[in-house]
């Protein structure tokens, strides 16, 4: 079973080709609940989203109950995720996979789901973002010249009288 100290470990070692081979061999109820903790939720806050208990959920989280494919979707929804998503959970789909190290909690990750369009996508926008910054640097380096040679104008002026 893949929990988050397995996958932690898994995603400090360099073989990135075993998070693939893990990622497609577990199951779509062990999928939910990797998701789920992902996510920072608990078993408690999606049952209630679902309308359920929580021992029912925790039975479809240990795969004690068949899941049905309006049920999935419920799931994915109340994680906020497409069904799809949770069936084909491979390295392909998580666009990154953090582990997040702030307060002591070294095994907490964090997965961000995109397809490969929108992967493309956003590095796009986040070299448009630095395009922008880079030209707002520019801007702020020749406004700070001309700030300096009013300066040294003022400074002139103040001499001459």
């Amino acid at each position: 079973m893949l929990n988050s100290k397995s996958l932690s470990n898994l995603l400090q070692s360099s073989h990135t080709d075993k998070l693939s081979e893990k990622l497609e061999k577990i199951s779509v109820n062990e999928k939910i609940k990797l998701v789920r903790q992902a996510k920072g939720l608990t078993q408690e806050s999606v049952a209630e989203k679902l309308g359920m208990s929580v021992t029912t959920y925790g039975d479809i989280e240990r795969g004690d109950k068949d899941l049905k494919k309006s049920r999935l979707q419920e799931i994915a929804d109340a994680l906020d995720i497409k069904a799809s998503e949770l069936l084909d959970l491979t390295d392909k789909a998580v666009l990154n996979v953090c582990l997040n190290k702030k307060a002591g909690n070294d095994n907490k990750i964090t997965v961000y789901f995109s397809s490969d369009g929108e992967l493309e996508k956003l590095q796009m926008q986040l070299e448009m973002k630095d395009k922008e910054l880079a030209m707002q640097q520019r801007e702020i380096n020749l406004l700070e010249q001309k700030i300096a040679d009013q300066q040294k104008i003022i400074a002139f002026l103040e001499n001459k009288t």
